[in-house]
């Protein structure tokens, strides 16, 4: 399973997030908003605005979609977005991907 999320320094539950996962033990990759426009086009595109946090759960891929994203082929990879702090969403996301 891979977790991302998508952040701001300011943001108050982007903290409890953080803090959400370290506590339930759930690695993930964090993009930082501020630093990245990229990571900004990214979340407006999969959840429709502009929030934070934004976690972006999905399974891992395999070696045959690993092979075709470095001969820079379309992959679709199912995955759950959640726009918030929610822990409910969380937990399902989660689920349906362990």
């Amino acid at each position: 399973m891979e977790i991302k999320i998508y952040t701001i320094p300011t943001c108050r539950w982007c903290a409890k997030l953080k803090e959400w996962l370290k506590k339930n033990k759930y690695s993930y990759q964090e993009h930082d908003l501020t630093e990245s426009s990229s990571a900004r086009d990214e979340i407006i595109q999969k959840s429709h605005q502009m929030a934070t946090p934004v976690t972006i759960v999905s399974r891992d891929k395999t070696e045959e979609e690993i092979e075709k994203i470095k001969n820079e082929e379309e992959v679709n990879i199912p995955e759950t977005v959640v726009v918030g702090f929610d822990e409910k969403k969380l937990k399902e996301a989660l689920k349906e991907y362990e």
